[in-house]
Parts: structure tokens; sequence; C-alpha cells
């Protein structure tokens, strides 16, 4: 029976049955305890954003406490991976991967390859991503493109709680190293979540909204944006269509051509910057597969190629709207051939 919950809570309930199922998966990272089992179990932090708040209380044998240092731990976990655990990292913010990242794209992304198939690394690095949460430049990132690009690894980045939820568990199932983004600004975000264990497939985009005049491809925030956008355009007589990428290694882009084909129209959206991002890499494929379908030439809708902002309202402005988006939508339509 589902019954509504918010993403923060969908990971812990993801990480809780994942534990209480299989004793080798093992969650680690930095405050993820947060001191629990000590005199100050009562405060217990349960990382920065007390996502894993109450769990250790539940399985005390598989929650980690680990130093501040992302090159041991995630190191540790990787190693742990390929000698039969499986292992939740918690990376904290995907901004600091820079010190832990040879392990991850040299190593983990590679022992399968290397060692003709032989080898499974089994891990998860959990991540949060994104910005509007006032933390500046080095904290707010969309980073996804730079773990796509590398062969080996999957890139999931959910846009609710649903499907937090069940792509989480699919990742720590799954039997390859899977960099799981989390947007810190839709922790809060609630909706219909089953309490029973499920998976979500990897590689299967989700139409969050049917339409015929246009299709937008997005994932994360930006999906909510899109929708807000979307019914903005509705009153105008203009209906979208919306695809949630939901994984973006592998990425569904048999989902993305066959919506571009029956709308003709593609406005690519992506919180991360411009150069090499989602977006250009969702266009070029329609530009090759499904050009002859286009009725207008593709929009993209994402930051400015600069830092985030620290300065509230700079970072709002750094942020794609959903007035953009819909002004890009517009675009395409008065555009057509």
């Amino acid at each position: 029976m589902a019954r509504k919950i918010s993403m923060k809570q969908a990971v812990n309930e993801a990480l809780d049955q994942a534990m209480a199922a299989d004793p080798t998966v093992i969650c680690m990272g930095e405050d993820i305890v947060g001191g629990a089992g000590g005199n100050g179990e009562m405060d217990a932090w349960g990382g920065v954003l007390g996502v894993t708040k109450g769990l250790y209380a539940k399985h005390p044998k598989q929650m980690m406490d680990t130093p501040l240092s992302e090159s041991a731990y995630i190191g540790a976990a990787i190693g742990a991976a390929a000698c039969g655990m499986r292992p939740v990292a918690e990376l904290m913010f995907i901004d600091f991967m820079g010190v832990c990242f040879d392990q991850i794209f040299n190593q983990a992304a590679k022992f399968k390859y290397m060692f003709g198939g032989k080898a499974e690394t089994p891990v998860v690095i959990r991540c949060m991503v994104g910005a509007g949460f006032r933390a500046a430049a080095q904290h707010s990132q969309m980073l996804t493109p730079l773990f796509a690009h590398i062969p080996g690894l999957k890139v999931v980045c959910p846009s609710n709680a649903y499907d937090t939820k069940g792509l989480l568990i699919q990742s720590i199932r799954d039997n390859d190293p899977v960099i799981f983004c989390e947007h810190k600004n839709l922790y809060a975000h609630e909706c219909e979540v089953p309490e029973a264990s499920y998976t979500i497939p990897f590689g299967e985009a989700n139409i969050v909204r049917e339409g015929k005049h246009c299709t937008i491809v997005t994932y994360g925030l930006m999906v909510h944006r899109s929708l807000d956008a979307a019914a903005v355009l509705a009153k105008e007589g203009v209906e979208v269509e919306i695809v949630d990428l939901r994984t973006l290694s592998p990425l569904d882009m048999d989902t993305v051509l066959e919506s571009v084909t029956k709308t003709g129209r593609l406005v690519c959206v992506d919180e991360a910057s411009p150069r090499c991002n989602i977006a250009t890499d969702i266009s070029a494929q329609v530009c090759m597969h499904a050009f002859g379908a286009l009725k207008a030439q593709i929009e993209m809708v994402t930051p400015p190629h600069t830092p985030v902002p620290f300065s509230p309202v700079l970072e709002d402005m750094y942020i794609p709207s959903a007035a953009q988006i819909a002004t890009a939508v517009r675009k395409t339509i008065k555009g057509s051939k």
C-alpha cells in the first residue's frame, strides 16, 4: 500500500530494507552514524542532512563512520565490493569526487573489462548534486556528465521519491559500480511510495507528461521545472511531452527518439554546465537518428558556463527556470518548418 513520503525518507527506507535483506550490504561515509552507539546516540547526525538517521540502531554491524578522507573510504568501498561485499558509500557532495576520482574511473569502472569479465564491483556511491541550496560553488555542482562519460559506470539521477527508492534498491543489487545522484533540493519532495521493497530497471526513461507539440528531455530537479513550464504552456494551447531520463548511463534513447518523432520538436533541459553535458549528448543523438522528424531547431536550456554563485539572487538566476523552459518551447513552435 502506497503512502506519501519524501525523497529523503525514500533513501533511508531503501537502505534499511537492503541491509535487512542482505548482510553483505554495508553503508559507509562521513557522519552517517554520527556518534550513535555512544553517549550521544539520540543526537546522531545521520549524514550532513540526516538522511541515514536512525539506521545505526537497526543495523549496527552494517553502518560505518569514516575519516574525513574520500580517497580512503571510497577506495575501501571499491575494494570491499571486489571482495564480495555490497557497499553503499556516501560521497556527501558530488563536488568532492576530485579527491577520489582515480579510484572510481580508473579502478572500479575498469575492473570487469581488465579482468575479462570475471571481476565484479557491486558498489554504490551516493552523492548530493545540484544548486539552489545556498551552498556556494564547491557544494552545488551538477557533475553528472563527468560520470556518464566513463565506460563501466552506471549513473542514476531520480526526480521523485518513488523512483529514488526503486532505483536505489536496483543499484544496490546491481553488480556494476553505480553513481547514485540525489538532488538536495528534492529531499523534501513527497509522492506515493509503496512500503514493500521494489526495483526499477536501469535504462528506462519515464514519460511524466504526454503531449503532441514538443518534447522536453530532462532529469532530476529540472523535471519539476519542466512540469511547471508545461502547466503555463497548456493555458496557451501548447501540450508538451516530458521525458524523465531517470538514468543517464545507460541512457534510454529509444523513448527519446519515439517522443521526438511524434512531436517533431525537442527542448533539452540540463542543470549541468552547458559544455559537453547531457543536453548536448541528447541533442547530438537526435540529430543523428531523427533529424528528418524535426520541424524546428533543437533548443537547450542550461545554466551559464560559470561556477555556481553564492549570492541567492545570482544563484536563482543561474538555475534554469520554468520561464526559460517555456520560452524555449515557444521558440521551437514559432520556428517550425
